[in-house]
């Protein structure tokens, strides 16, 4: 199995802030600054984000990139999945929340009852890639309504071979991996393939670490998951990714397809949620967010996501002056 070295890094990464927030009793978002590098003095302190597992090897993307700018401002990302981010965001615990899907009325609501104003900023795209099992030799493409007949909360127990799904198909058995409820990737695949967020069969193997589902799929003939494009891309070589058709024939996940809108129903934009008074209170923080959304092109093609169109980056930047 291929576990990419970023993911190593955001483990590392979470393990030393673990361990640092230990001695202080508990995680608490950005203290401040000292020296705001505009004057030759050097920029350090702490900025904590927390959140969506397809978004957090993003945002360790940037953080490794801005070390080499700023090597004295530790930025830390957790992993605990979109819902729960928006959890410690919301609690005030976290600077930023990296997010595979907006927030919902009830975050926001959390949020607003505790004090906690924040802007939002797309700031890469990413498509959901389904895949199987590199042995499986009977699909290559596969249709929204089948995804659906997998995947419904009424398949449950029902649907556990291949050939249930297609009478073409071999008697195999069909396992199921993916992400877990907390998960943005597990809301927006299920509101997509099962026409509500949350919809879905249980009886499969959830985790909020994709590379449990790299591990299950790649383990087992008849084996289905879905995660993020970059997670397809750089284990090719023991998953095969999947075409999906949803409606308009067969299209497979990548960069342009995603860009250009024909990878439907599975693009999708994703979000870093800053806190307004960590980015005007510290330094460290201001710095980094305006790091992050100035070189989000780059960082995005760097960590192999679909970076912002030109429309997307007008935007991003637009939000980013809201800041201000």
């Amino acid at each position: 199995m291929k576990i990419t070295t970023a993911k190593f890094a955001a483990a590392a990464a979470v393990l030393a802030a673990a361990l640092a927030l230990s001695a202080c009793g508990g995680q608490q978002p950005s203290s401040g600054s000292s020296g705001n590098g505009e004057d030759g003095s050097a920029l350090s302190g702490t900025v904590a984000s927390d959140g969506s597992s397809t978004v957090g090897p993003l945002t360790e993307a940037a953080a490794t990139e801005f070390a080499g700018v700023e090597p004295d401002v530790q930025v830390t990302v957790a992993t605990s999945g979109t819902g729960g981010g928006f959890k410690t965001f919301c609690a005030g615990e976290t600077d930023l929340s990296n997010a595979s899907r907006p927030i919902k009325d009830e975050e926001a609501a959390a949020c607003e009852e505790a004090g906690i104003e924040f802007t939002e900023i797309v700031i890469a795209n990413d498509g959901l890639s389904v895949v199987v099992n590199k042995d499986n030799n009977w699909i290559d493409c596969i249709t929204v309504e089948q995804l659906h007949t997998i995947w419904a909360p009424e398949s449950e127990g029902k649907i556990t071979n291949w050939n249930q799904v297609d009478p073409s198909f071999p008697d195999v058995a069909l396992t199921l991996y993916g992400a877990g409820t907390d998960s943005g990737t597990f809301d927006y695949f299920t509101g997509a393939i099962n026409g509500e967020e949350g919809a879905s069969r249980t009886d499969y193997s959830p985790s909020e670490d994709d590379n449990v589902t790299i591990q299950g799929v790649s383990g087992e003939k008849g084996a289905m998951g879905y995660f993020g494009l970059s997670y397809l891309e750089e284990n090719t070589d023991v998953l095969k990714g999947l075409e999906v058709d949803g409606g308009d024939g067969c299209v497979f996940p990548s960069t342009e397809t995603v860009q250009d809108g024909t990878y439907t129903p599975l693009g999708r934009p994703l979000f870093i949620y800053v806190n307004n008074a960590s980015y005007s209170d510290s330094a460290a923080v201001k710095t980094f967010v305006d790091y992050y959304v100035e070189n989000a092109v780059t960082i995005a093609q760097s960590a192999l996501f679909v970076p912002l169109t030109d429309d997307q980056i007008t935007t991003a930047q637009d939000e980013l002056a809201s800041l201000g």
